[in-house]
């Protein structure tokens, strides 16, 4: 891509064409320290605004309804409250299925042990850990939703402990508590959204769209061979996975809706398809003869095809166009890429064209030459049909389809070892908490059970649970202080709940604005998650000393075991992580070439999706080396999948004759085999090249022809891919780098 573009493909902000002005633009612009709180945002406003509002909402019914604990009302304001209304909703919907799961989990577990602790406590543990491992396997608020059953559960057995008798009482109120505050925050959400389908329908098909601009400017990079082509296309793969996630938010905002959302996730995977078949046509362009003047004109007229989709897809009018020149370009790349030869034609009495690509007579010094280019138009060719197939979705997603009933579940990365990593911290957690309330007999330590729980529960929804801990650790604190503020100074003036508010109001408005500013987000999530509970806030009477120091100790002492807990109980740990990753993708990928099995391209992309934006994610803004040369061999893997896929599928056609099968299925066998060295692999799928290269020559039927250009387009990316990432595919050993990438350079 051009060098006015950032990794996300979109021109920087305030750019200068040239000059000082360029210069001055390029210069980082200098943040001031605190103008989250002077200088928000008009979103961040809005949304501290809605939820200060509803969080006092909902403490007033508490109190007008003379509930025990009004905190948790606003808790649960705060804890649902997300920046669009479809992420809130969602969340919301999620956390009242977990909490009712988790209360009638607490009246079961406490009916099992009533009055023994020593079994009570474990079970307890064992829930909370089997609640947080699972919660690995799901995505977005579904996860939220298993920890939530898990620490709900524990708050209910904590408070009525004391009291078993008492457990269904508990448990009702807790609902309670959590209904009334989903309701308050859908309530104002309610006031403060406009035209909210009409809004998430255009927010849904401009991400599309963006996603559809990024691929075609990086397959332009990769067809007009620019520098760092490579680089930008596996860039793309976070974006997808984050327009993917917002996709089930949309759906919710748009109500009443047919499959549209279903569409736009098979776009997507189209997209996630179609950059790797960049990935694959900028290997063929590196190894294949390409200066053919077909080929060069084709390349061009696609090259000008591409730079005018971005200006061309925001029409939606002009969608069945692109769709016919589309067509056009694939079938010049079909026509090219199996050309009749002047014998075929001869001997079926049909005369001879005068143009290309039918008048082709070749000596044997061009055979090899003119079948590079097949090859590339094939390449071309089955590129432009992912791209088609992904304008056709995205299409489908823009409106509702009479009489549709297409659905499209992406598949997911599901990590076992992370989510026994996750229970095991989550009940760990609980033991040594309930162990430190057995000794001590501390009044306020089944509160502080109580508070561990949910705080190990959130972390255990985390990708990389150490990295918000200590975050999350200076929210409680901030809130502590605030809390202190509140109670000691200002609160023992308050007689009405409306003096309250005045008060409490402000307090939690910040906490608002600080949830919307990016670097002061984990934190913010403490705050206004905890700050209520500190307050002790109660209809008849105010918190006096004793139980401010006692009861907020139990607070902030939960949150200090939590984080403890995750940073030395089987701690996370990235370089572990990717090694991980590698050895279960490998796996997968000899799973394949099994001829027992049944692959499939969507399973494939996306859960190799999954792990490569994962690994994006964890590697930081500027990745090192080491961690580049991870990405950039999880993506040939993708591509080598993805190509064995294509071999598998053309095999099943049953088109090509035996000599030509046999090579292929050879092929498949060493890569089924090979878990350490793929050299052998490498040399039998180059030896298939050369054996298809010669089969070519004398066949003459047409379709077969076709076939054979199709399997030496897949084989000769299977054998670049295994020659030069033969270090990343060696799952004996972690991956150091590789070393394979001079030596096939230097052969070459």
């Amino acid at each position: 891509m051009s060098g006015s573009t950032t990794s996300t493909g979109r021109p920087t902000p305030n750019s200068s064409p040239s000059g000082a002005g360029a210069s001055a633009a390029l210069r980082p612009r200098v943040k001031l320290p605190l103008s989250w709180i002077y200088a928000p945002s008009a979103a961040t406003l809005t949304f501290a605004l809605r939820n200060t509002f509803a969080a006092c909402l909902a403490i007033g019914i508490a109190f007008w309804m003379e509930l025990d604990s009004p905190a948790w009302a606003a808790m649960t304001v705060w804890a649902v409250a997300q920046a669009t209304r479809g992420e809130s909703q969602s969340k919301a919907k999620w956390r009242i299925i977990g909490t009712i799961t988790g209360a009638v989990a607490s009246i079961a577990l406490m009916a099992a042990a009533p009055q023994a602790p020593w079994l009570f406590f474990p079970m307890i543990a064992v829930w909370i850990g089997v609640c947080s491992g699972l919660a690995t396997f799901v995505s977005n608020f579904r996860s939220y939703a298993l920890v939530l059953a898990g620490y709900t559960c524990s708050i209910i057995c904590m408070d009525a402990a004391s009291d078993p008798d008492n457990i269904f009482t508990v448990a009702v109120s807790r609902t309670t508590y959590i209904t009334l505050g989903v309701l308050c925050e859908a309530f104002m959400g309610l006031i403060f959204a406009t035209t909210q389908e009409r809004q998430a329908r255009i927010q849904l098909r401009q991400k599309l769209e963006s996603a559809l601009v990024l691929v075609t400017k990086t397959l332009t990079s990769i067809l007009g061979e620019e520098r760092g082509a490579l680089n930008a296309a596996r860039r793309q793969f976070g974006t997808i996975l984050s327009i993917n996630d917002q996709i089930e938010f949309a759906e919710v905002e748009m109500g009443p809706h047919g499959h549209e959302g279903d569409h736009a996730r098979a776009a997507l995977a189209s997209v996630s398809a179609l950059l790797s078949r960049g990935f694959g046509m900028a290997m063929r362009l590196q190894l294949l003869n390409h200066d053919h003047p077909a080929f060069t004109q084709a390349a061009d007229e696609i090259l000008s095809f591409l730079k005018d989709f971005p200006k061309r897809i925001a029409n939606t009018e002009s969608v069945p166009d692109l769709l016919a020149e589309l067509q056009h370009l694939r079938d010049v790349c079909r026509l090219y890429a199996a050309p009749h030869r002047i014998t075929d034609l001869e001997n079926s009495n049909e005369p001879i064209p005068g143009t290309d690509p039918f008048d082709l007579r070749l000596n044997e010094q061009d055979t090899e030459t003119h079948l590079d280019e097949r090859v590339l138009f094939m390449s071309l060719g089955e590129l432009l049909g992912d791209l088609e197939l992904a304008i056709k979705e995205y299409e489908a997603s823009t409106h509702s389809i009479p009489g549709d009933h297409f659905h499209f579940q992406r598949q997911t990365h599901r990590d076992t070892r992370e989510a026994i990593h996750n229970g095991l911290r989550g009940a760990c957690a609980v033991l040594v908490t309930a162990l430190i309330y057995e000794i001590t007999a501390w009044p306020s330590g089944l509160g502080f059970i109580a508070i561990t729980t949910l705080v190990c529960g959130l972390f255990a929804t985390k990708e990389n649970p150490v990295l918000g801990t200590t975050e999350f650790l200076k929210g409680a604190l901030v809130a502590y202080i605030v809390a202190w503020i509140l109670v000691f100074v200002l609160m023992p003036k308050v007689t009405t709940f409306e003096t309250l508010t005045l008060f409490l109001g402000p307090a939690m408005f910040l906490g608002g604005l600080a949830k919307g500013n990016p670097s002061t987000a984990g934190g913010a999530a403490a705050y206004g998650l905890l700050l209520p509970a500190m307050l002790g806030l109660e209809n008849h009477h105010v918190m006096n000393e004793v139980a401010f120091y006692n009861g907020n100790m139990a607070v902030v002492m939960a949150v200090g075991i939590s984080v403890l807990v995750f940073r030395t109980v089987l701690p996370f740990n990235s370089s572990d992580e990717r090694l991980r990753l590698r050895r279960i993708m490998l796996a997968e990928l000899r799973g394949l070439a099994d001829p027992a099995q049944t692959p499939q391209i969507s399973i494939w992309i996306g859960r190799n999706t999954d792990r490569f934006a994962r690994l994006i994610r964890h590697a930081g803004p500027t990745p090192a080396p080491l961690i580049e040369a991870c990405i950039l061999g999880t993506l040939a893997t993708l591509t080598l999948g993805l190509n064995i896929i294509r071999l598998r599928t053309l095999l099943d056609r049953e088109y090509l004759p035996d000599s030509a099968r046999r090579p292929i299925q050879l092929v498949l066998h060493y890569v089924e085999q090979s878990t350490r060295r793929h050299d052998k692999a490498a040399r039998v799928a180059n030896a298939a090249v050369r054996r298809l290269r010669a089969l070519d020559e004398h066949e003459t039927d047409l379709v077969t022809r076709l076939e054979m250009t199709r399997a030496i387009t897949y084989l000769v990316v299977i054998a670049y891919t295994m020659q030069t990432n033969a270090d990343f595919l060696d799952a004996s050993r972690p991956f150091r780098g590789e070393r394979s990438h001079l030596k096939v350079q230097e052969s070459r």
